[in-house]
């Protein structure tokens, strides 16, 4: 299932007028490939990444999560198709100080209203596929930034979403650090077919994408191979 913005418009107000966000922009991520998109600060890459999520309804313009056309969707029904088919992952972990790698994992079962022990088995395989299986039961004072960081990125595919939305996964690592990080975004969007789309200031990783797009005031002004 792909991601799809079409022809979206976003304007916020500003004092008398309106500040536009995002003009025009129109974006297909397919399932199983890796998007960055980049560009300078206050250039639409949050805006977009709000509106891919469903968080942000746009202007105009059309915006479709795993074939599902979200402008006819109320807000209850927006927020169980983020919980279904929607995982994110916050530039920081955020993760809760008192539960172990592997109950943060377990939490988002809760969350969407099932047992949290039922999952215990898909959150094991995850922290396997994330490199952490040995440290499951560590807390995150126990972890490194980089772990904390694929913690993260294990628990937003905990319910197996279509679509993963990523933001700034590498501003608080270090060069090595930020290079493992990409490298787990590449091949976790090929092998569990998800949609990803990344948004970054760090243009030095961009090797591992399948596609890379800059944002310039709000509109798509380029769009080329990594």
């Amino acid at each position: 299932m792909s991601l799809v913005l079409d022809d979206v418009t976003l304007t916020y107000p500003d004092g008398e007028g309106r500040l536009t966000a995002l003009d025009a922009v129109s974006l297909t991520v397919p399932a199983g490939t890796l998007t960055a998109v980049v560009g300078p600060s206050g250039s639409g890459k949050s805006s977009l990444l709000a509106v891919a999520a469903t968080l942000v309804t746009p202007d105009s313009g059309r915006v479709a999560v795993a074939g599902t056309d979200t402008g006819v969707l109320t807000a209850a029904a927006k927020a169980e198709l983020r919980r279904e088919h929607i995982g994110i992952v916050f530039q920081q972990p955020n993760l809760l100080p008192s539960l172990s790698a592997l109950e943060q994992l377990q939490v988002m079962a809760h969350l969407s209203g099932r047992a949290p022990k039922s999952f215990r088995g898909r959150a094991g395989d995850l922290l396997d596929a994330v490199g952490l299986a040995d440290q499951a039961h560590r807390r995150p004072h126990q972890l490194s930034g980089g772990q904390r960081q694929r913690v993260n990125i294990a628990r937003a595919l905990m319910n197996e979403p279509s679509v993963l939305l990523v933001d700034e996964p590498t501003s608080a690592l270090d060069h090595e650090r930020g290079a493992a990080v990409m490298d787990l975004l590449a091949t976790l969007t090929a092998e569990r077919g998800t949609a990803t789309v990344l948004v970054t200031h760090d243009r030095t990783h961009l090797a591992r994408t399948d596609r890379t797009v800059t944002v310039q005031d709000g509109r798509l002004t380029d769009s080329v191979r990594a």
